[in-house]
């Protein structure tokens, strides 16, 4: 059955961390888990941004408990840094992995010299999930539950089945070079549950996509979608829906008691539509042995960590 966006389960008690939370998706998703009683960490680059982000959250939330942690995730050591201040709470219960570049340049590098696509979407994931893992499985110990690590995908990698080869081999195509990144992301997030699950941590990893969300459809709100912000125009607008109902696919995710790792969290229709469990594609949650082990391997290696599963 679809969730009820309007009605989410009480998230009371339970702390969960957003990336690329000062705008869009991941503002609109932070602003849903606060109003359901979640303490919500909002995680960016900017602490100018982050400021003005959890301003406006607690105007639309008050009372809400938002705090915030500055992350760059075309810096593995900004990565680092961020993982440890969030492996330090009191306790973290979920983390949605929304951030990464949206408009790179052709051939721009990030600090670690990745291509941006895939170091900002896949290789920072990768290291930011070794860096709370414990943290989250610790947590789910604690409150006799299960973490739950939700990755944003898009619905372009079930459109164009581009093959999970070398991570660094980007596309000359920018929306290529995305689609790319997400299917590694797909590979790695229904791999990372297979481990959890063998060495029974108590930890989900769980996919979901937006659908298409966009600005002429979204809320306003004070320094995130106002006449002050980038407007973007996108032609899908007329069939679209706006960021805040593109954030219930990973809202569903998380808080779901019924949600479950190795799932997959989507819109109903093609663009937009209320939250539901979808299929998995075979090649991205079921590839051979060999391609996960190599993608698996190759993430590890090109963030810098070894995953304890």
């Amino acid at each position: 059955m679809p969730g009820d966006p309007a009605h989410l389960p009480d998230q009371t008690g339970r702390t969960l961390a957003v990336t690329g939370a000062t705008a869009g998706i991941g503002y609109f998703a932070a602003e849903q888990l606060a109003a359901a009683g979640a303490q919500v960490v909002l995680v960016s680059r900017s602490a100018t941004k982050l400021d003005r982000a959890r301003t406006t959250l607690l105007r639309q939330v008050p009372g809400a408990a938002v705090s915030t942690r500055v992350l760059d995730l075309a810096s593995l050591a900004s990565v680092r840094e961020a993982a440890d201040e969030l492996s330090r709470l009191p306790g973290l219960d979920g983390i949605f992995l929304n951030g990464g570049a949206m408009s790179p340049r052709r051939g721009e590098l990030t600090a670690d010299g990745l291509p941006v696509a895939v170091g900002t979407h896949v290789v920072a994931n990768v290291a930011l999930v070794a860096g709370v893992l414990d943290r989250l499985a610790s947590t789910g110990a604690e409150h006799g539950t299960v973490g739950r690590i939700v990755h944003a995908s898009t619905g372009f990698v079930r459109r164009f089945a581009l093959a999970p080869d070398d991570a660094l081999a980007t596309p000359h195509v920018l929306i290529a070079a995305y689609v790319k990144a997400k299917t590694f992301t797909e590979i790695f997030a229904f791999e990372l549950d297979r481990r959890l699950r063998a060495a029974e941590v108590p930890v989900a990893s769980i996919v979901s996509r937006p659908g298409v969300g966009v600005d002429a459809k979204t809320p306003e709100r004070a320094g995130v979608r106002d006449a002050t912000t980038p407007y973007r125009r996108n032609p899908y607008t007329p069939w679209a829906q706006g960021k805040d109902s593109a954030a219930w696919s990973a809202v569903r995710a998380l808080t779901d008691p019924d949600a479950t790792g190795g799932q997959y969290y989507a819109p109903s229709g093609a663009l937009r539509g209320l939250p539901v469990r979808v299929e998995p594609l075979a090649r991205t949650a079921a590839p051979d042995a060999a391609t996960a082990l190599r993608v698996w391997d190759q993430l590890q290696q090109l963030a810098g960590v070894q995953l304890p599963v």
